[in-house]
């Protein structure tokens, strides 16, 4: 890891771990008869966005106009916003042109904005809500989605496409909870297209969090999946059981700044502004990240385990194993597994790849190469 030069905080990424990720998921699809339409809120990148085109993907989801806009001419053929369309947008929806972008709605109000002022044509999924209780229109009032598409009909602008729902309590569900939120998926999919399909004959049913497109292998009523985690996945979704922790892509590189041999503690600089804040409560510690050892090759993870047990903005306390303290000095450079990868790349808006090539972020420097 030498040859990566890393002095301070740097988010490290390792693109063969990236792409079986992403070969995996397009196997899962394709074995399912599903469409994969990857959420790209996780990574936010045009590197690693080209990257999903050599798996067969050509269309994506996002969860901002900011991050439709950023990928709009990256030959993508429909960018879907998976977020509750906001109307003072509707001009700068108007603005878009020679890209295809779907939106999703989930009240009567902004649709009735969209049928008025749109002057393009655009495709919309109207987001149900399944027990998440974010947002989306609960699976029990379908009169809000008849009001919904009774607006949209007076519109020759609004296109249906069909429903989508993010499942987002799975990633606070064990195994047979995620089981169960599946079939509530499936049920609610079943309904919508009991009553809908046959006037809107060519709708389709989208499902979006990792959690239930890495596990369950029963997707009926399902046409379309839109996964985003999983192209790095981290710590939850391995403590999930999404995936094991070889399968996560990114690390955090921090310096040892230092060590504390009588409480067995290592102070890196990594903190909140670095990881985030997001944290596992494992075998009953708090869990803010898991150290890996650097290496020529990348990173190897350690028999003996130890953990970043507390951070703030810039500071983090590990933890350590015997073996660790042992093998670790003042001015060394360790690697932490995120709790959420999502989040841990939106705070360091980059990525260094293991050969020291720089890679963009939407909320950062544009560097790919």
């Amino acid at each position: 890891m030498e040859k990566l030069e890393v002095k301070n905080p740097t988010l490290i990424l390792d693109e063969k771990i990236c792409r079986q990720n992403l070969s995996n998921m397009a196997e899962r699809a394709k074995k399912h008869g599903l469409k994969l339409v990857p959420h790209f809120k996780t990574h936010q990148s045009l590197l690693i966005g080209e990257w999903y085109k050599d798996y067969g993907v050509q269309e994506i989801t996002v969860s901002s106009f900011k991050m439709a806009y950023y990928f709009k001419d990256k030959g993508f053929s429909n960018i879907h916003i998976a977020f509750p369309f906001n109307p003072l947008l509707i001009s700068d929806l108007n603005g878009i042109q020679d890209q295809s972008i779907s939106i999703q709605l989930v009240n009567e109000e902004v649709t009735k904005a969209l049928a008025t002022d749109l002057t393009k044509e655009t495709g919309f999924f109207i987001e149900i809500d399944t027990g998440y209780g974010r947002t989306g229109v609960p699976i029990g009032k379908l009169e809000e989605i008849d009001a919904i598409l009774r607006e949209a009909s007076f519109s020759h602008k609004l296109k249906f496409k069909g429903f989508y729902i993010h499942a987002g309590h799975s990633y606070y569900a064990d195994l047979e909870g995620i089981h169960k939120i599946q079939k509530e998926i499936q049920e609610a999919f079943r309904i919508l297209k009991a009553k809908y399909k046959s006037q809107y004959t060519e709708l389709v049913c989208r499902s979006g969090d990792t959690p239930t497109c890495s596990i369950m292998d029963d997707f009926e009523y399902i046409d379309e999946i839109g996964p985003g985690n999983f192209v790095f996945y981290d710590i939850t979704q391995a403590e999930i059981g999404s995936c094991s922790r070889e399968d996560i892509a990114i690390i955090l590189a921090a310096p040892v700044v230092d060590i504390k041999k009588g409480n067995n503690e290592i102070l890196i600089h990594a903190g909140g502004v670095h990881l985030s804040k997001d944290v596992l409560n494992l075998n009953g510690h708090k869990n803010f990240g898991e150290v890996v050892y650097l290496n020529e090759l990348g990173w190897e993870h350690p028999t003996a385990p130890s953990y970043l047990k507390s951070i703030s903005q810039e500071h983090g306390t590990i933890h350590a194993s015997a073996q660790l303290m042992d093998s670790i000095k003042i001015g060394d450079i360790i690697g932490i597994l995120p709790i959420h990868s999502c989040m841990t790349a939106d705070c360091m808006k980059e990525y260094k790849t293991l050969n020291g090539r720089m890679v963009d972020h939407l909320e950062g420097r544009g560097i790919t190469g």
